[in-house]
């Protein structure tokens, strides 16, 4: 696709009426071109709304990603990014961009963000749905010059860190939900999908991405629910007078990351155990974990040093590992 569909949009992204005429003539292009590019972002999942004889708009106002200014918010939190840094216009998925890429040098992480994602995924293979300008989706790929002995505890570490990063940010109440899921008042904020590869003896690369909602459109909230989904939140819902541009509030959660897997590399999951202890939202209370067609209820007793759920089951502790395991609250738990 060509950069003009980009181009219109960033005309759009202050959410003011603007009338075909006058988008043509900044684009030096006809108006017939800037309906095709209308048609084009729609086809994306950019609600373009149109109104006859008056122009075009967007429902709201969008701060769009932009690779200088989320360096410059780096910079004033005293956080800088890595050099690797990237924001695509559109993309399947950030991890499958960076994942299918060879991975980089320990040392040099890529961080990479996608203002549209068409095929973002969540864990146990389901779609991530993110529309235009609702929250973030990005990934950061990491080397390991050595497997760390903890690997599969490291998404556990990046849930600590990315919800520690919104506690700084005012969001208080944000907890973190075995294995992968930030939440809030037992509805889920964000998720987390890693994707590991190592070799015996010798590194392990990883891509983690992460997507947080920030505004979720109304409609978009019952596409959301299902029988073992909890129910969506977004950083609106629980504080809108703290809600940051979503570009400073990139920085912050790129930091958070790199930040997680620096201080994994140093120290493990042990450096994380007893924050992720204090942010546990599952801590003592009642759950139901589902494999395939066979589901046990327990009482949630927290994580072992390699990411494993303990989970109290009659007179016995049964321990679980993310895979393809479904880990639901049972009962009212607003945290």
């Amino acid at each position: 696709m060509s950069s003009r569909p980009e181009a219109l949009l960033g005309l759009l992204a202050d959410g003011s009426l603007h009338s075909g005429a006058a988008l043509a003539a900044e684009m030096q292009v006809s108006r017939a071109a800037i309906w095709k590019m209308v048609g084009e972002l729609r086809d994306l999942g950019v609600d373009v709304e149109s109104l006859p004889r008056r122009g075009y708009r967007l429902p709201r106002g969008v701060e769009l990603l932009d690779e200088q200014k989320i360096r410059a918010a780096a910079q004033l939190q005293g956080t800088p990014l890595p050099a690797d840094l990237e924001v695509l216009f559109e993309t399947d998925s950030t991890n499958v961009h960076l994942n299918d890429a060879a991975p980089p040098a320990p040392g040099r992480p890529r961080v990479v963000f996608a203002e549209l994602q068409r095929a973002g995924r969540g864990r146990r293979g389901r779609s991530w749905l993110a529309p235009f300008g609702s929250g973030l989706a990005f990934s950061v790929a990491w080397t390991f010059a050595e497997t760390p002995a903890d690997l599969p505890a490291l998404g556990l570490a990046v849930g600590v860190s990315v919800t520690e990063a919104l506690h700084r940010l005012g969001f208080v109440e944000v907890r973190v939900k075995w294995p992968n899921d930030i939440v809030w008042r037992n509805r889920k904020l964000g998720g987390l999908l890693l994707q590991m590869r190592s070799e015996i003896g010798g590194g392990a690369s990883v891509v983690a991405g992460l997507g947080l909602n920030i505004a979720l459109p109304a409609a978009l909230r019952s596409a959301l629910e299902g029988p073992d989904l909890l129910p969506a939140t977004d950083l609106c819902e629980i504080d809108p007078g703290r809600v940051p541009e979503r570009n400073a509030l990139a920085a912050a959660l790129a930091a958070a990351m790199l930040a997680a897997l620096a201080e994994f590399k140093d120290s493990g999951f042990a450096a994380f155990a007893a924050r992720w202890t204090g942010l546990d939202a599952l801590a003592g209370r009642r759950v139901r974990v589902s494999h395939g067609t066979e589901s046990i209820e327990g009482t949630a007793l927290g994580v072992e040093a390699d990411g494993a759920l303990r989970v109290a089951v009659a007179d016995r502790i049964e321990r679980f590992y993310s895979g393809d395991v479904s880990l639901r609250p049972i009962g009212d738990l607003d945290l």
